[in-house]
């Protein structure tokens, strides 16, 4: 998760409960990311949570490093799927053109806007030439804490994408659509995948 203190303790507190109010179908968008890889694409997944969509990128043969800022997140996601999650906040990515893909599903949403600029560019440096890398967002006008005390950034959707261009990403596609978080507000989500743009 973000380094924000609440935002974490939040996760170490309701792991048991979170984890089991999602079930286990991964997210929708991930089939069709991963249709985008290689046969044994390594992937880097920021944000595990509880480990469904982790479980889910293994089961499809893909060479998996499953991480989340919270131990007790990790603890779940190895308890119930057995994916070698560990332990990892978003600022202590330090990895150099290691990784075909890197996964952030509903996660990079916690870090705060001025901080995004530099995680950005470590997933940058962490994926090979021509990688991919797929992130989704709650939209929004104001960052802030939410109903459940996380911090949200709550952009818009230009803001995203020229923050992702700034970075090195080049946009391939991207989707707006409702959905609903933990904490029951409906809203617009804005799902991207992007890759690195070299040369």
């Amino acid at each position: 998760m973000s380094s924000d203190a609440a935002t974490i303790a939040y996760y170490e507190a309701n792991a048991p409960r979170y984890t089991l109010s999602f079930g286990q179908a991964p997210s929708r968008h991930l089939d069709r990311f991963l249709d985008r890889l290689s046969p044994g694409a390594r992937i880097l997944e920021l944000g595990c949570g509880g480990g469904r969509d982790s479980a889910r990128i293994i089961e499809r043969g893909f060479d998996l490093d499953a991480t989340d800022g919270t131990p007790a997140m990790v603890r779940k996601a190895n308890e119930r799927f057995d994916v070698g999650a560990r332990v990892m906040l978003f600022g202590d990515l330090d990895a150099k053109e290691e990784y075909d893909a890197v996964w952030a599903h509903a996660c990079l949403l916690h870090v705060p806007r001025g901080d995004l600029p530099p995680i950005l560019a470590a997933i940058l440096e962490a994926l090979k030439p021509g990688g991919l890398h797929f992130a989704n967002y709650k939209l929004g006008e104001a960052e802030g804490r939410d109903p459940l005390g996380r911090w949200a950034n709550l952009p818009d959707e230009e803001w995203l994408e020229s923050t992702y261009r700034v970075a090195g990403f080049e946009v391939l596609a991207a989707e707006r659509y409702r959905g609903k978080g933990a904490d029951g507000v409906q809203r617009d989500w804005y799902a991207l995948t992007l890759s690195r743009k070299d040369g």
